[in-house]
């Protein structure tokens, strides 16, 4: 068989589509969201390759249309917990021992097949049941899963290239092993790009994957599953499962060969992870890889020069698309006393322009939250700032989950740099602004410093490059992913790896090669050519 040191096609970012009117994408689009529409599917379990269901089925709605019926899903246990397991096992030797071309030639079919003939299903997919617009649902399950999928190849190989030197009598080599058992892939709802991220990158490196997706997420994780089949993933070694965290967990966290796990999700349920995995450490064949993005209180500064055109527009972006449902939406920002008029004035103007309704309205910017928990939570922060003394909400502030779970875009004013909304994540369309006099930019900056325990993403607005560098040195620690005049949202795959520190997580950056270093145990290997003949070293001769 010929063999050769293969390269990889060339890697750029996958173009986004505009779906501007008159556009063949806008139509095609269309046309697979009436066809969803009209269906109601069945959505089994994945394990070992084989479609797995059960007596318990849960039903699947759009979360701005509740009676409208999408299809329902084969909730499991903790018996397909110990199957999935038991599969990624059976697999793993025979894929960690594939040749890396071939699992490379995998992931690069499934981005050609999510670039061309999947791409307006998982997008319609993630407008139903997730409720996002048609630019939100193309830059996030179209653009930036397909980027996961060629770049993580492109990093894979970077790192097998990453070799030691050699003495001329020896030849010292890396080995980049899989890990020693099965990666548990734990997924949110908020973006379909990270549900098909984390599965997919371990298994890309020659793991074997339990993935438990969102039971919010299941109708586009099932397109997801759909492509990795089609695209040539063998049985086994992604195995999708629709149980509750706890029943995951239980089964999972308490297995010898649990060797990591790949999470996006809150905090709280992350430091829980990791307290369980502590205090399991000594079941384990191997201290497991945890690796985790989780929650944000994410921040715009801007100083007095700042350009409030900018400004505003970024806010507005930053706080309110996909209804502030990403974990780095912009939550909190700062505004010096000298600009607030101004201010104030284009975010009135630019905020009630906001057209909100379903997604498959095109024209509308803002859309649903994802589902009942999530809209009594906010109505109840909103509910509070309307009587609190320490707030006033100066727009929004208004919600109806009667049809739908709709709340409106909502700006708060705290008098209180700590009040609760300034602190708390709250991930939904609420902003809280704070006005700071002018001449205590520093004291400011510490109070920004101080107030969360996140430190995921933020953002400063200045045109005066000193302070650009002083605010940019100030808040180094605030941030994983920090913007200069920009909102704090959209990383890209290839170009900002993202991921935050403090409470945010683990800081390995998703769409980097320092996210698939934690996959791989790597073998350092030295042959000797001429090995010696004789135990006694020069310095022992007499003479």
């Amino acid at each position: 068989m010929p063999k050769g040191i293969f390269k990889v096609p060339q890697i750029s970012n996958e173009p986004v589509k505009s779906y501007a009117p008159g556009s063949p994408e806008r139509s095609w689009l269309k046309k697979e969201i009436e066809k969803m529409r009209s269906e109601v599917i069945d959505i089994p379990m994945i394990i070992d390759g084989q479609e797995v269901r059960t007596d318990n089925t849960v039903s699947i709605h759009p979360p701005h249309e509740r009676k409208h019926l999408l299809g329902h899903y084969h909730k499991g246990d903790a018996s397909h917990v110990q199957m999935a397991i038991k599969a990624a096992l059976k697999a793993r030797k025979k894929w960690a021992n594939l040749s890396w071309e071939h699992r490379a030639s995998i992931f690069l079919k499934a981005a050609s097949l999510l670039a061309g003939p999947y791409r307006m299903k998982l997008n319609a997919a993630t407008m139903l049941a997730q409720s996002k617009s048609v630019f939100q649902a193309e830059i996030d399950s179209a653009g930036e899963l397909i980027d996961f999928f060629r770049f993580n190849v492109k990093y894979m190989t970077e790192i097998y290239d990453q070799q030691p030197n050699s003495p001329n009598t020896i030849w010292d080599r890396v080995e980049y092993r899989p890990l020693e058992g099965f990666v548990f892939a734990l997924t949110p709802f908020n973006f379909t790009s990270i549900a098909g991220n984390l599965p997919s990158s371990p298994a890309l490196m020659g793991n074997t994957v339990v993935w438990k997706c969102s039971n919010t997420q299941v109708y586009s994780a099932k397109v997801i599953m759909d492509i990795f089949r089609e695209a040539g993933v063998p049985d086994g070694v992604i195995n999708l499962v629709f149980v509750s965290g706890p029943v995951a967990g239980n089964e999972i966290f308490s297995h010898k060969d649990f060797t990591g796990i790949h999470f996006t999700g809150s905090t709280e349920v992350f430091q829980n992870i990791w307290k369980t995995i502590g205090t399991n450490i000594h079941n384990y064949r191997s201290y497991p890889r945890i690796v985790g993005e989780t929650g944000g209180k994410d921040f715009v500064f801007a100083d007095p020069t700042a350009n409030t055109d900018h400004l505003v527009v970024a806010l507005v972006r930053g706080a309110f698309e996909y209804q502030g449902q990403k974990c780095s939406a912009a939550s909190r920002a700062y505004v010096p006393r000298s600009l607030w008029p101004e201010v104030r004035s284009k975010l009135e103007d630019m905020v009630n322009g906001i057209k909100m309704g379903p997604p498959e309205d095109f024209s509308n910017f803002f859309n649903a939250v994802i589902d009942e928990p999530s809209f009594d939570k906010l109505a109840g922060f909103i509910d509070r700032a309307k009587t609190d003394k320490e707030a006033e909400v100066i727009i929004g502030g208004d919600y109806d989950k009667s049809e739908g779970f709709f709340i409106e875009p909502t700006v708060i004013l705290a008098s209180d740099p700590k009040y609760i909304t300034m602190e708390e994540e709250l991930f939904g369309p609420v902003l809280t602004l704070y006005v700071y006099e002018d001449e205590k930019i520093d004291e400011t900056l510490k109070v920004l410093n101080e107030t969360s325990n996140y430190a995921l993403t933020g953002a400063i607005f200045s045109t005066d490059r000193y302070n650009i560098e002083r605010l940019s040195k100030a808040l180094v620690d605030c941030a994983g992913n920090f913007y200069i005049n920009d909102k704090p949202t959209g990383a890209v795959v290839g170009q900002q790896p993202f991921g935050g520190a403090r409470g945010s997580g683990t800081n390995d950056k998703a769409g980097s090669y320092l996210n698939l270093l934690r996959w791989v145990s790597a073998r350092s290997i030295k042959e000797e050519f001429v090995p010696p003949v004789d135990y006694r070293y020069p310095f022992m001769d007499e003479v």
